[in-house]
C-alpha cells in the first residue's frame, strides 16, 4: 500500500519507468486514493476491508486490488467512484493520460493522447472526455472575490454562418483558484442572473464588464465592481485587488478549445472541455502555463479521487 513518491519528481519520464508495471501504478494510485493507507468502502464508506486472493490452483483468478468491505461486504477496488471505474485501460495509461492534460499548456486533443500513449483512438477519446470531466465543478459555491466575464466560442469556417454557430459561455473564478464555467443559451439577464445564483455565494464580491445583464442580479450580492471597457479601462486596481482580469485567462485559453475540439463538438461536449480549460486558467493564480510539478500532483489526485 506504501509507495514512496515526490511530486517534485513528478514528470512523463518518471510515470513511463517506475511506474509503467501495472502493479506498481496501481499502489501508487492507491496511495493517492487512500492516503491514510487503509482501504476505505464507496459503497458504505467504512474503513475496514480484506484483499481478496485466488486460492493455489483455482483457474478463476481474483483481480488485482481486489477488496471486499467487512461491513456491506461489497467488493471494490481503487478506481470504483473515480474516472477510471469501467474501464479495461491500464491504470498506468490512465496515469500518464492525466499528466499529459494536466500539463499541457494549450490542452491536448484526443489523436494526440492516441498517438502518445499507442492506444485507439476510441479509447482516447474516451480518456479525455472522462478526465476533462473530472475538471468539472464540486458544487460549492465561489466566495471572497470572484470575477465573472461572458464569450462567445466556435463558429469557425463558413463567415456567412459564424454567428449562428458561435456559442455563448459564462465563466466565474474566484480570487485564489477555484473556478466555474457554463455554456449558456445566450447573454440575456436571465441566462447571467441564474448562472449568478446557481454558482456563486450571496456574500461574494463580484468583479465584471459593463454588460447590462449584471446589474439587476447582482444587487443581491454583497458587492459590484465593474470596469467600463468602452472607455478602453480593462482593468482597475482596488485596494483588495484588480477588477477584471478574466479577460486574459479568455485568451489564454481559446487557442486550447481549438485544439481540442476543432471548431465545436456541441453544446454537450463543450460543457466538458470549458471547465477543463476554465479551471487550468484558474490555476496558480493565472500562472497555469508555469509548469510546477506540485500544481500538476495535486490536479492529478484531485482529478482522481473526487
Amino acid at each position: 500500500m506504501k509507495t514512496k513518491f515526490d511530486a517534485d519528481e513528478l514528470n512523463l519520464i518518471t510515470l513511463a519507468k517506475k511506474y509503467s508495471n501495472e502493479t506498481k501504478a496501481r499502489k501508487l494510485f492507491e496511495m493517492w486514493r487512500w492516503p491514510g493507507g487503509k482501504p476505505i468502502c464507496p459503497h458504505c464508506k467504512h474503513d475496514e476491508a480484506y484483499t481478496i486472493k485466488s486460492k493455489p490452483g483455482t483457474k478463476n483468478k481474483a483481480r488485482a486490488g481486489l477488496y471486499c468491505c467487512s461491513a456491506c461486504r461489497k467488493t471494490f477496488t481503487a478506481t470504483v467512484g473515480t474516472p477510471l471505474e469501467d474501464s479495461h485501460l491500464p491504470i498506468s495509461k490512465w496515469l500518464m493520460a492525466f499528466f499529459l492534460i494536466a500539463s499541457s499548456k494549450k490542452s491536448m486533443s484526443a489523436h494526440q493522447v492516441h498517438r502518445m500513449l499507442k492506444i485507439t483512438y476510441k479509447a482516447a477519446w474516451f480518456m479525455c472526455h472522462r478526465i476533462r470531466f473530472a475538471f468539472g465543478d464540486d458544487g460549492v459555491k465561489l466566495k471572497g472575490i470572484v470575477e465573472a466575464d461572458e464569450t462567445f466560442v466556435g463558429g469557425r469556417d463558413d463567415v456567412r454562418t459564424m454567428q449562428l454557430r458561435k456559442i455563448p459561455v459564462m465563466a466565474s473564478i474566484e480570487r485564489g483558484g477555484r473556478a466555474k464555467t457554463r455554456v449558456i443559451a445566450g447573454v440575456s439577464q436571465k441566462n447571467l442572473g441564474a448562472v449568478l445564483a446557481e454558482c456563486v455565494d450571496k456574500s461574494a464580491t463580484v468583479n465584471t464588464d459593463e454588460h447590462p445583464g449584471y446589474k439587476n442580479p447582482l444587487k443581491t450580492f454583497a458587492r459590484h465592481d465593474t470596469v467600463n471597457q468602452s472607455k478602453e479601462e480593462y482593468h482597475r486596481v482596488n485596494p483588495d485587488g484588480t477588477i477584471s482580469t478574466l479577460d486574459a485567462g479568455f485568451r489564454e485559453f481559446l487557442p486550447g478549445y481549438a485544439v481540442t475540439s476543432y471548431g465545436s463538438q456541441g453544446k454537450t461536449g463543450d460543457v466538458v472541455l470549458f471547465s477543463e480549460l476554465v479551471v487550468r486558467a484558474a490555476t496558480d493564480r493565472r500562472q497555469w502555463y508555469i509548469i510546477r510539478p506540485h500544481a500538476i500532483h495535486s490536479s492529478m489526485v484531485r482529478m482522481l479521487t473526487e
